[in-house]
């Protein structure tokens, strides 16, 4: 309801093929969009070239449209119809590294562009833009996700509306030809920036990012240089390291306060060991502390003067969460040597006997938090869990985060989160919000993690797949079972798998309008899901809907998941703002003189549901189903997430997607 207006082409539909190096967020985003205005949309991966022009042959569409590809469009495609580029930069950026290089620059304005593909590379037309102000010192995959995401649904919706126009007022334009562009796409993302924020001053050809240009030294690097070359990395390629004498790429990156990095080096002298820029000093969770050196004006979230290294210089932290060992080249495209390789996998987990040598760093679930721009108050002390109160005495909401990187849970923080949820079930908040990652609510069971298995002595990927899904299980059971409260899965981010039945168990669900969801389990290697998926579903659109969402295997945007029922409130156009939003909601609820009957309710429901089928049963006949998934005759789930893990290239199109095969 807040987005642009996508329009019909001459009082019909559109016929729109997606052209994508893969179905990724703002695929699905911008697949979800097109649908909800009614036009006729198919998805062709681009595989090869005459798999393509077959696609064109077959669909016959009147504009190709390519939110994610990794090459250029060849010749005999963008001379057959107009092809339209979403770039993730704005009019005049060139280059593969856009956003990498937009997040290494001082934070400003940015935007997306859509322009018609030609000979060069970026180069064509411009059809329209959207523009952002950088969220500063975050990661490149969150801006993607989140800015890039909002801008480009935008900035799609403008190009089409003026090649709609276009195309009436030349109709007898042929397709090949396209049609006259019409002015002001390239000043759009102008007039989107706030009134104080400026353009970058000059805007051209960037070349590819690559691994020269990110390597940094760990002994001479700064805080705010590690940070902004790690946000530039995030998501792919990472940053590339030596840790403990071995290469590898590093994800995931959160500053230490003075507090714990002071605990740390404490320790490390204790143990004899110097404290030196480049030095790993503790654990915690997922990750390690990594010492570094400070930096002019780099600030501790905690706001306390830094430690000093054993040379009396200031001494800074970064938490490395997770990391990728590198294949040795003699197995590339082959099963990797040892469990971590190739791997993005937890730091403790990729260098796991080295990293049981550090002490470990934990925090309380409750801790400190700190006023945070535009949101929630945020810990001062990192870690994967916290959990505050909120609002006035006797009326409180609870305020429980996780946020798992890319939203894989593995067994660990599954245990994690049933135990959290165990801990605040017994205080006297009456509303308790569920919030997951900002990019990801959840994605169910970590599958990197299960594939590491499967090269691990005396284990496997299917014993390790029972391991995940049975405490996947026990975290969603810990949230049907808070009968005192009223619960609430707030999704920042998409959701999918386990993760969205992981919502399910909430009372309610909340969103901000460019979540997806995808309530499905199918296309990992025909997996049956569990996570009371059989209870939680069917109770909320019926059986038959149930069966067709869950088959059906489509992604759903916010506006559909609302009117089929899996989400009871968007309440914000994007990310921005929405906890905000979903606090004042939930204070509302706590306030309410209905609550103690709405729970009451809720009881009832609970008990007579158990009365006619316990949640026991509903557990195990999911599980026998799992069962087969993981140890029967048929490896489709084994393949499909060895492929998935590895980056296999694709080898065709799904057919759920594919509308013209």
């Amino acid at each position: 309801m807040w987005a642009e207006t996508f329009p019909a082409a001459a009082g019909r539909p559109l016929r729109l093929l997606l052209l994508c190096h893969s179905f990724n967020g703002l695929s699905q985003r911008l697949w979800a969009d097109l649908r909800a205005a009614g036009h006729t949309v198919s998805v062709e991966l681009d595989i090869a070239d005459a798999v393509t022009e077959e696609a064109l042959a077959l669909f016959q569409p009147d504009l190709l449209l390519a939110p994610f590809l990794k090459r250029r469009l060849p010749e005999a495609i963008w001379q057959r119809l107009p092809c339209l580029i979403v770039h993730p930069g704005p009019p005049g950026d060139r280059g593969p590294s856009a956003l990498d290089w937009a997040v290494l620059r001082p934070p400003g304005a940015w935007g997306v562009t859509v322009l018609q593909a030609d000979e060069g590379l970026d180069t064509g037309r411009v059809w329209a833009s959207a523009g952002f102000a950088l969220r500063p010192d975050v990661p490149k995959s969150s801006l993607y996700r989140h800015e890039v995401n909002v801008a480009a649904s935008r900035a799609v919706a403008r190009a089409l509306a003026r090649w709609v126009q276009a195309r009436r007022q030349a109709p007898s334009v042929t397709a090949g030809e396209g049609a006259p562009s019409l002015p002001g796409g390239a000043q759009d993302w102008r007039a989107d920036l706030p009134d104080a924020l400026e353009p970058p001053a000059t805007l051209g050809w960037q070349p590819l990012l690559r691994a020269a240009d990110r390597t940094l030294d760990l002994a001479t690097a700064t805080l705010p240089e590690l940070r902004a070359h790690l946000n530039a990395a995030d998501g792919h390629p990472g940053l590339p390291a030596t840790l403990w004498g071995q290469p590898c790429r590093m994800f995931d990156g959160h500053a230490a306060t003075a507090a714990s990095l002071a605990q740390a080096v404490a320790a490390a002298r204790a143990r004899g060991v110097a404290a030196h820029p480049g030095q790993l000093l503790a654990r915690r969770g997922p990750a390690v502390l990594l010492a570094c050196r400070a930096g002019d004006g780099a600030l501790s979230p905690d706001a306390l003067p830094w430690p000093a290294d054993d040379d009396g210089q200031p001494l800074a932290g970064l938490w490395v969460g997770q990391v990728r060992r590198p294949q040795a080249p003699w197995t590339a495209g082959a099963a990797p040597c040892g469990p971590a390789a190739g791997l993005k996998l937890a730091t403790t987990l990729a260098f796991d006997a080295q990293a049981a040598a550090l002490p470990e760093l934990p925090v309380p679930l409750q801790r400190p938090s700190h006023p945070a721009a535009g949101g929630l108050p945020e810990p001062l002390e990192w870690d994967e869990l916290h959990y505050q109160r909120l609002g006035p005495p006797g009326a409180q909401v609870g305020w429980l985060r996780f946020a798992f990187h890319n939203g894989a849970m593995s067994e660990r923080q599954c245990r994690r989160l049933a135990a959290a949820l165990a801990e605040v079930a017994q205080d006297d908040t009456r509303v308790l919000v569920l919030a997951g990652g900002p990019d990801f609510f959840s994605n169910g069971i970590h599958l990197h993690e299960i594939e590491a298995a499967a090269h691990r002595p005396g284990d496997s990927a299917a014993d390790a797949s029972w391991r995940h899904i049975e405490a996947m299980d026990d975290a969603a059971l810990a949230v049907l079972q808070c009968t005192g409260k009223l619960t609430v899965a707030l999704l920042r981010g998409n959701a999918g798998a386990g993760g969205c039945f992981l919502a399910l168990a909430a009372d309610q669900l909340w969103s901000h309008a460019g979540v997806v969801l995808n309530p499905h389990y199918k296309n990992m290697g025909n997996l049956y899901g569990s996570e009371y998926w059989t209870y939680t579903l069917p109770r909320r659109v019926g059986a038959e809907r149930a069966r067709e969402i869950t088959q059906g295997r489509l992604p759903l945007g916010a506006a559909a998941a609302q009117a089929l029922g899996l989400l009871d409130a968007v309440l914000t156009p994007a990310s921005a703002g929405l906890e905000q939003a979903a606090l004042d909601r939930a204070l509302a609820l706590a306030a309410d003189p209905a609550l103690p009957a709405t729970l009451a309710a809720k009881q009832a429901r609970r008990a007579a549901d158990e009365a006619a089928k316990p949640l026991a049963v509903y557990r195990a006949e999911e599980l026998a189903r799992m069962r087969r998934n993981f140890y029967g005759f048929d490896p489709s789930y084994h393949v499909a997430r060895h492929h998935f893990v590895y980056r296999s290239p694709e080898a065709w199109t799904p057919r759920h997607l594919a509308l013209h095969r």
